[in-house]
């Protein structure tokens, strides 16, 4: 099981699952779009990267969910896959890279607006991580 959702006020929840630090991030992050799009028909035509650092693994994560809306909101792109994902820490920080694809969000059907991502309930522990998002 890649990720599973839950009811909750108002909002949506999910926790999602991996074998690593690596797949839980990235599988929180095909939760969320899940909610957004369906990835499954967004067309792999632009490749991005990203490199963020953070002192812990929960703001990590709230600024690895926060990029991808920040760039659907800023330049309209929808994630169809992530090819690379690298969550290490060094020294005292954690660093996070990632590569991946997607496309430009015209020409395809929205299912619902995701505001934000928050620190509500998130959890990220050796089973899971746990999000809740702003709808």
């Amino acid at each position: 099981m890649e990720y599973e959702f839950f009811d909750h006020t108002a909002d949506m929840m999910f926790k999602a699952y991996g074998k690593d630090i690596n797949e839980k991030f990235r599988n929180a992050a095909y939760a969320m779009w899940s909610i957004i799009v369906d990835r499954q028909h967004v067309r792999p035509k632009l490749k991005k990267k990203m490199i963020l650092k953070s002192e812990d693994l929960k703001t990590l994560l709230y600024n690895f969910l926060e990029h991808f809306l920040i760039q659907l909101d800023s330049s309209s792109f929808l994630l169809y896959r992530i090819d690379k994902i690298e969550v290490k820490k060094e020294d005292s920080v954690y660093m996070l890279n990632a590569e991946y694809w997607g496309d430009l969000a015209e020409g395809y059907e929205t299912l619902e607006h995701v505001k934000a991502v928050t620190y509500n309930s998130m959890e990220v522990n050796d089973d899971f991580v746990q999000v809740v998002l702003d709808l």
